[in-house]
């Protein structure tokens, strides 16, 4: 099968010929119809997330169709659309798992990082942690659900009764949290990069009630914040920009230092909280929310072989909404 695979931290993908996978107990051999490109991704290919297996197979939004199933495995009929997110093994015994909180498994592993992933024409994965789709959404609409979507909702979950929600960094999580959010009776403050209009546009027809810069304050004081741009700064604006008992809430998995600041931003039970990857039931729940509320997922579409070239376009900004490679 086709596949663009990473060698070497830092480096651009390559496009090698390798061997199909073939399933092994409780897994599904999965051809692929598209996979999302996230942020994620681009912190592996570019080193700064660890650690990752080498070569690797990124991509950990994946929907597919079940081609085989390895031996026991019953989950899925042949022929049945699932799909593939970040979370694709816990170990089921340690404290976290059995607490309900898989996502914090220290042997936990990850598709796209440890485990090979759907930057190519066929994947296997744990029948277990796949999930059932809705079918409302194309397969390239339906890929972005699989990461932007789980941790913009596990990042929407702390804050989901509040009024007026701001959200830091209008990309691939933000544009699909916002319409949950509206669709519940939210208002939603965007902040985009200073001087985007074009976002600050895409973050109004998304559902925000006010766009505008970073750098400058809301129209009224927040409940809540998101933080899903990777950039620490981002922290101080956002808890100047809340109410005293507000929440800020931190969507990514990789951020940059976060500078120091005053006291009396966080005074006042004011409180910053990280997101941590996602569980099945997050999955479950949120899929059901996604068969409810009709959201519209912007993608755009590239060859599997332009792999390097929508990573380049994420890295650049250049990107509205998310990219989503077609075998």
């Amino acid at each position: 099968m086709k596949a663009m695979r990473l060698h070497a931290a830092g480096r651009a993908l390559r496009g090698d010929e390798v061997a199909r996978p073939e399933p092994g107990p409780g897994e599904v051999l999965l051809k692929i119809s598209a996979c999302g490109v996230c942020r994620t991704d681009l912190h592996v290919v570019d080193g700064e997330l660890l650690h990752p297996k080498l070569p690797l197979v990124p991509g950990h939004e994946i929907v597919a169709t079940v081609a085989a199933n390895g031996k026991g495995s019953a989950r899925f009929s042949i022929g049945a659309r699932v799909g593939v997110p970040w979370l694709g093994w816990t170990c089921g015994a340690c404290a976290y798992c059995r607490s309900g909180r898989e996502n914090l498994c220290d042997r936990a592993r990850f598709t796209g990082y440890d485990l090979d992933g759907g930057y190519a024409e066929y994947a296997v994965a744990d029948e277990r942690y796949c999930l059932a789709l809705p079918g409302r959404y194309g397969d390239a609409e339906a890929a972005p659900l699989l990461c932007a979507g789980l941790i913009g909702f596990r990042a929407y979950s702390p804050v989901r009764q509040e009024r007026t929600l701001g959200i830091y960094g209008f990309g691939a999580a933000a544009h699909i949290v916002a319409q949950v959010a509206r669709a519940e009776g939210h208002a939603i403050f965007a902040f985009t990069r200073k001087g985007d209009r074009e976002g600050q546009r895409f973050a109004l027809a998304c559902g925000a009630q006010w766009a505008g810069g970073s750098d400058e304050p809301p129209p009224e004081p927040l409940d809540a914040a998101i933080v899903f741009a990777p950039v620490g700064a981002l922290v101080p604006a956002a808890l100047q920009a809340v109410k005293k008992g507000g929440s800020v809430i931190l969507g990514g998995i990789h951020m940059s230092d976060i500078p120091s600041f005053p006291y009396a931003l966080l005074w006042g039970e004011r409180r910053v909280q990280s997101v941590a990857n996602l569980t099945r039931e997050d999955g479950a729940r949120f899929m059901a929310l996604a068969a409810k509320v009709a959201i519209k997922t912007e993608v755009k579409p590239y060859p599997l072989a332009q792999a390097n070239a929508a990573l380049a376009d994420l890295r650049s900004g250049a990107l509205t909404g998310a990219a989503v490679l077609v075998p």
